[in-house]
């Protein structure tokens, strides 16, 4: 026993040293006074959370870049997923908080300022009566169990998904885009403040707009950050997000932005088809996790 626990102590020792060693010659360029700074801060998080959990971490916070700078959305059903297999799920949900916020501002405005703005006016409707929905049904959530709103919501996405990659083509007519708006911002609202989720049917609705592939993602953009800034607000005040758990955030910044720089060459890359079918397939994704979740937790 007191030999395995002196060999797992030497290799942590090993695996922080090796870390530390390679964020210093990456950061080889700063000034003598702050070049200490990266290997402290690094050194701290070795400590807190071990080398493999941050390697674990910031791979998965790769591939939940890429998957959002791709289609636009699932970084936190990846990140929390992922993060949660190994650890508390506060700290997963802490580490999601600021790759989601600084990738959604990165989504919104990718195009530039103008077209992250116009986009903000031109759904200005539906964010305005989702906010003040998910507000009003938060109330709601000690009344309805969180599994059966995500049930309910997962058999919606899987089905309304898989028939549409059969083939199946499902849009709103102009002359009712404004009623269907109202109607799925009030959908997104209820659901978004019982359960926490509300991109499933803003993503189901922009589909059946027909959107180009840069619209959509500038819109879904618009929500998420949104919804991301009350977060961080809201985590800050509880206390998730805090001394120890703001620098793992903070940390898992960096894979993330370089996952989503990826996942746009890809999302640039692809046709609007190839691009509807690809966002068809993680939504489908999403509505089987959320059926995963309201069934067994």
């Amino acid at each position: 026993m007191l030999r395995r626990s002196a060999s797992k102590l030497r290799r942590d020792a090993l695996e922080r040293h090796i870390m530390t060693i390679a964020i210093s010659r990456s950061h080889w360029h700063l000034s003598p006074e702050y070049r200490g700074l990266p290997v402290v801060f690094l050194d701290q998080l070795v400590q807190n959370f071990g080398a493999t959990t941050l390697v674990a971490s910031l791979a998965i916070a790769l591939l939940a870049g890429f998957v959002k700078g791709a289609v636009g959305f699932a970084m936190p059903m990846i990140m929390i997923g992922g993060l949660g297999s190994f650890m508390p799920p506060q700290v997963a949900l802490a580490g999601l908080l600021l790759p989601t916020l600084v990738t959604n501002f990165r989504q919104m405005f990718r195009s530039g300022f103008g077209a992250g703005f116009a986009e903000l006016r031109k759904y200005w409707r539906y964010n305005l009566v989702f906010a003040v929905t998910i507000i009003l049904s938060a109330q709601l959530v000690v009344q309805v169990p969180a599994a059966v709103v995500f049930v309910i919501l997962g058999v919606v996405v899987v089905v309304f998904g898989s028939i549409q990659l059969a083939g199946v083509r499902i849009t709103i007519a102009p002359h009712r885009r404004r009623r269907a708006e109202v109607a799925l911002a009030v959908v997104s609202g209820v659901i978004g403040g019982m359960s926490g989720v509300w991109g499933p049917p803003l993503i189901l609705y922009l589909l059946a707009l027909d959107l180009p592939k840069e619209e959509q993602t500038r819109a879904l953009g618009v929500t998420f950050l949104l919804g991301a800034i009350i977060l961080v607000a809201a985590h800050l005040k509880s206390g998730v997000l805090n001394a120890q758990t703001l620098p793992f955030s903070a940390l898992l910044l960096v894979p993330a932005l370089a996952g989503l720089v990826l996942g746009g060459w890809l999302h640039d890359r692809l046709d609007q088809q190839r691009f509807r079918r690809l966002t068809l397939f993680v939504l489908v994704i999403v509505g089987l996790n959320l059926l995963r979740r309201g069934v067994f937790g």
